[in-house]
């Protein structure tokens, strides 16, 4: 079901209606659960394409009651053997045996967003923070709620609980129901203009890149190229935060209020700040899982004083390199995992070394200085853009880009990018500046009539590019 299609807002809209006629939590759960079969159901030509989906949730579940009964270390490490091995075969990883997986067409829609749900439970089971049962239906509509399914937010079990509760004592005021409404609209604005517009862009630039790797000049290549990764970086967080604005508008007719996934990311002064600010749940799921479990192992392994600072920079490596090769099942997501863990490795390797060489304080105060803030932000979106370059190219395009441009190429497009960034967002905000101290004098206040007047000239910019384009781009993130 395309998140952009009429059928999709008749789907919410029908969800909507239905759960908020009744305040029983157990009927609106029951309601839920009709939903999300439904939202599954329409990823599947036949019913039984769903079953290695749903053998994997009874699967998750059987592990996570096991070990709420029995907190075991050992059967906690075999449960996310079994469960990630699982994973791994039904999502056919390239390292994967022909032999060991499924031959039959089935759907995969959501399982690596349930994976995390899933280890998320089995772990906090082994720690005993699930004291009570979760019964199958609550289990079934956390982790395969259709709000959240897809790409996220990644939900922790007790806000999913708590929030699911507290829905039924919510009433939709119409404050409530036209920040609703502002919220899809943005999204919508974000999924069907601005992503429509750059990857109209990328689609006609990348393929010339692709067509003529051997017949460009150099110059040409390399420009088409940078074209290439910034307008893909644009749409797909126009496309991603888009999706997020959506899903959280959605949840909040529902009573509900999903946890945000992205905190202006383009503002980021540093890599590890901008994955702070980018995918946030995802981020905090490695680092709650993977990061933090992986530092205490190293620090109790490594005691010198001297070596504890880079214990980090090792950590910080192994878990963008997972959270990299998570994204997608073939050889080039090895290299985007490898780019991403290089960058945090490399980014707090300065941090250390600055901070060592020039002080706490002195390090701290070229920081806040406007250039080194700006070089900073500029080197950061540069970073990331090229880094998913793996997103749309196969590591033989990569491979055989990668050999015309030389090292000389690609070291002057990030350099060339970075300083062009720089300069954007200080324009950028140097509007965005200007705009505020307007309002502010102005002291500009919308009422009634003006907020729905600029909400329905959205919905008309909507409409007006969507025919311009015949149809908003697909959901991007789910692929992976």
């Amino acid at each position: 079901m395309s998140f952009t299609s009429f059928t999709f807002l008749g789907f919410v809209v029908a969800v909507v209606l239905l759960v908020n006629l009744t305040k029983s939590l157990r009927l609106r759960s029951w309601l839920m659960l009709a939903a999300n079969l439904v939202f599954l159901a329409s990823y599947a030509d036949r019913p039984i394409e769903l079953l290695p989906l749903l053998a994997f949730l009874l699967l998750g579940y059987a592990f996570v009651e096991w070990l709420r009964v029995k907190p075991s270390s050992v059967l906690l490490w075999v449960g996310l053997a079994v469960v990630v091995g699982t994973f791994v075969t039904l999502k056919k990883y390239a390292f994967v045996p022909a032999q060991l997986t499924l031959h039959a067409v089935y759907a995969v829609v959501g399982l690596s967003y349930v994976l995390f749900r899933v280890l998320h439970l089995m772990i906090d089971a082994r720690q005993g923070e699930l004291r009570e049962r979760i019964a199958p239906l609550a289990f079934f509509n956390y982790t395969a709620s259709f709000l959240t399914l897809t790409a996220g937010p990644i939900q922790r079990y007790k806000e999913f609980d708590r929030e699911s509760r507290a829905a039924v004592q919510n009433d939709l005021t119409d404050g409530v129901v036209h920040a609703a409404f502002a919220r899809i609209i943005a999204g919508f604005v974000r999924i069907a203009v601005v992503s429509a517009v750059f990857n109209y862009v990328f689609a006609a630039v990348s393929a010339r890149v692709l067509a003529g790797t051997g017949t460009l000049a150099w110059s040409q290549l390399l420009a088409s190229y940078a074209v290439s990764a910034v307008s893909y970086t644009v749409f797909l967080y126009a496309n991603f935060a888009g999706y997020m604005d959506v899903v959280i508008g959605v949840a909040a007719l529902l009573g509900q209020k999903l946890p945000e996934n992205f905190d202006h990311p383009f503002q980021a002064r540093s890599f590890l700040d901008f994955w702070a600010r980018w995918h946030i749940t995802l981020s905090q799921w490695f680092r709650t899982y993977v990061f933090n479990p992986l530092l205490r192992v190293l620090s109790e392994r490594v005691t010198s004083r001297a070596l504890a600072p880079y214990l980090a920079v090792i950590a910080f490596f192994v878990t963008f390199l997972l959270m990299g090769v998570w994204h997608g099942a073939t050889s080039v997501f090895v290299v985007y995992g490898l780019f991403m863990g290089a960058g945090a490795s490399i980014n707090k390797l300065w941090q250390v070394q600055a901070a060592k060489r020039l002080g706490k304080a002195r390090y701290k105060a070229l920081c806040e200085r406007p250039v080194a803030i700006y070089a900073a932000r500029g080197l950061t979106f540069a970073y990331f853009a090229l880094g998913l370059s793996c997103l749309w190219l196969s590591l033989g395009e990569l491979s055989a880009i990668s050999a015309r441009l030389g090292v000389h190429g690609w070291l002057s497009m990030y350099l060339g990018l970075s300083a062009l960034a720089a300069v954007g967002f200080a324009v950028w905000d140097g509007v965005l500046g200007a705009a505020a101290r307007l309002r502010s004098r102005t002291s500009l206040q919308l009422g009634t009539a003006p907020r729905n007047l600029l909400l329905a000239s959205q919905i008309l910019l909507i409409l007006c590019v969507s025919s311009f384009f015949h149809k908003a781009p697909e959901f991007v993130y789910r692929a992976f």
